[in-house]
């Protein structure tokens, strides 16, 4: 995160450009039939942002392709070309791909997707009686045992992000030298099937998560609390006893350069789309529990929505 704020005042720029762009320009969509390959990562919130905006996009008459990419080896791909837009980025979970891609100009931030997400360690509240102090960080030293396994003691356990998601867990422990040895999830349904677990028995559980997510709508959660950050939260320059957690990440949209170029209007449309964290929390949760099938509550969202997209994609 300490590089992300290099690159984001060129959004307000670019979006400016964008929607100033001469309407002519926009008439004769679609202005190609190559169809426009959007990528899906590993969770379920960026997969209904995904499939929302590529059935918005298929309304203005775009042939669209959703291709399957890791959260970090996509950035590649979009500044070459070979995938073309992705409209849900976790500006904390970049790469130095992505960064460089968006300094030479190979990736284009379409501005902010609307999501106001929070990141942090959390824990459910029956830890309080286990862990007096929480949820102060500096609890965490004292009874790091509390959580510990078999393989972690005398140190506690953390549940990070996956690993590829790049996530910044490690930075934090190592640099404030909590005494937790941090476990990478497997993936976002290991993770929830673990603190499911966890919450059953009510066992010692400490996880990296996010919001929005379907879980803080169906169980209780609370954040680690740190120390004000004096500016930006710099992960892994931090000590103990200034401690600032994590900066909180802005949720972009991005696309390859040839976007614009090759699809003007399809661009537009991409930096007017926005979702909610309520839209998300909602959809996630009858995805993920309800069992539904995504595209059912796609089209769902898109029925109850149809005055706000019409906005984004009327000519």
């Amino acid at each position: 995160m300490t590089h992300a704020r290099k690159w984001k005042h060129k959004t307000a720029a670019l979006v400016c450009a964008l929607l100033a762009l001469p309407q002519p320009a926009f008439a004769a969509a679609p202005e190609s039939a190559e169809p426009i390959k959007i990528a899906v990562n590993e969770w379920t919130g960026q997969h209904l942002s995904a499939h929302i905006a590529a059935r918005l996009l298929e309304k203005m008459g775009y042939a669209v392709e959703l291709i399957t990419a890791g959260a970090v080896p996509q950035f590649l791909a979009i500044a070459q070309g070979e995938i073309h837009a992705n409209p849900e980025i976790w500006d904390n979970s970049i790469s130095d791909a992505y960064t460089k891609g968006v300094e030479s100009g190979d990736i284009l931030v379409l501005g902010q997707l609307g999501l106001e997400p929070r990141e942090g360690w959390i824990y459910p509240p029956y830890m309080r009686e286990k862990c007096p102090g929480l949820p102060d960080y500096r609890a965490l030293y004292e009874c790091a045992q509390v959580f510990a396994t078999a393989e972690t003691f005398p140190q506690g356990r953390l549940i990070t992000y996956p690993a590829d998601w790049n996530t910044r867990s490690k930075d934090v422990v190592a640099a404030i030298k909590l005494p937790f040895t941090p476990v990478a999830g497997g993936s976002e349904g290991a993770m929830v099937a673990e603190m499911k677990s966890a919450l059953a028995s009510e066992s010692p559980i400490l996880m990296m998560f996010w919001q929005p997510h379907w879980m803080f709508a169906a169980h209780d959660f609370e954040f680690v609390k740190w120390n004000p950050a004096a500016g930006e939260c710099v992960e892994e320059t931090q000590e103990k006893e200034t401690a600032c957690g994590f900066e909180q990440a802005g949720v972009a949209k991005i696309a390859s350069k040839n976007l614009p170029q090759k699809w003007p209007a399809a661009a537009r449309f991409l930096a007017e789309f926005t979702l909610t964290n309520e839209d998300q929390n909602r959809m996630i949760f009858e995805v993920d529990q309800k069992k539904r099938p995504l595209e059912e509550v796609v089209q769902e969202w898109l029925s109850a929505n149809k005055t706000k997209w019409s906005r984004w994609i009327k000519q």
